[in-house]
């Protein structure tokens, strides 16, 4: 249950795009001397999969997103998505946060449209902007504001805003971490439903193992920082998957052996 390394799937979406990082190592300078972040970790997500990275508080995982979305360069090493080497942001790659961000004084629509926007592309894709919404199920909330929506709408809105940009890979830092427990775990059946059908490959950070072992086709285990690759585990129990299942409460364990 429990490898190192690993042979790339075989293509199952063609929306999803390729990431390969290679030995990056990431240090940030801290009253003047270098802190340590991310050690040689090298991962490959392929195309259409669901990758889901572990391990303590502030061992790196957000470090390593940044990395991914293109938002600062490695210290050492090299990030390279559908065979390009990441050099900064691109809606190829797009980042949804713990908090949704949604600017208050614009509609749900509007803040979808953003990236649209950002892009000159408003007027020509215009339709996208719906077909996000449908997505997500906020069809019949376009012209509402963000007060308006409950924390688990907010963060759809989110996912719309970012999947209008047609992104070949999720970057997701957290983005159910500050739900309550209960719309956590309908959001959680609504991105595994949205990642079937979009087809995008996904790239989770989460402090909660039963989620990644819910969403994710393989959890990666980091070490505390700087952070190593602990261990690389597949989960192949098919979706739906039960919570209580006999496979997914002794990946649990080992998973949690490993942390500790």
């Amino acid at each position: 249950m429990v490898s190192a390394a690993r042979t790339l799937k075989p293509e199952p979406f063609a929306a999803g795009g390729a990431l390969a990082v290679r030995e990056v190592t990431h240090r940030f300078e801290l009253e003047g001397k270098p802190l340590p972040v991310l050690d040689r970790i090298t991962l490959d997500v392929a195309p259409g999969e669901f990758v889901a990275l572990l391990g303590p508080s502030g061992c790196g995982k957000s470090t390593l997103l940044r990395l991914v979305a293109g938002l600062e360069p490695p210290s050492s090493g090299s990030l390279v998505f559908d065979g390009a080497t990441i050099a900064g942001p691109d809606p190829s790659r797009v980042v949804v946060f713990q908090d949704p961000t949604l600017f208050p004084w614009r509609t749900v629509e509007a803040n979808v449209a953003l990236g649209l926007e950002a892009q000159g592309l408003l007027k020509t894709h215009r339709h996208r902007i719906a077909e996000a919404l449908k997505l997500v199920g906020l069809a019949e909330f376009a012209s509402a504001y963000p007060h308006q929506l409950s924390g688990g709408m907010a963060q759809r809105a989110a996912l719309a805003r970012a999947l209008v940009n047609e992104p070949r890979l999720l970057i997701l830092d957290e983005p159910l971490g500050k739900l309550d427990s209960l719309t956590r775990l309908a959001m959680q059946s609504e991105l595994a439903r949205l990642w079937a059908e979009a087809g995008f490959s996904a790239l989770l950070v989460t402090h909660d193992v039963e989620e990644a072992l819910i969403l994710a086709d393989r959890v990666v285990v980091l070490s505390g920082r700087p952070a190593r690759i602990l261990a690389e585990i597949e989960v192949t129990e098919a979706r739906p998957r039960a919570r209580d299942g006999a496979a997914l409460v002794a990946l649990r364990r080992d998973i949690l052996g490993l942390l500790a």
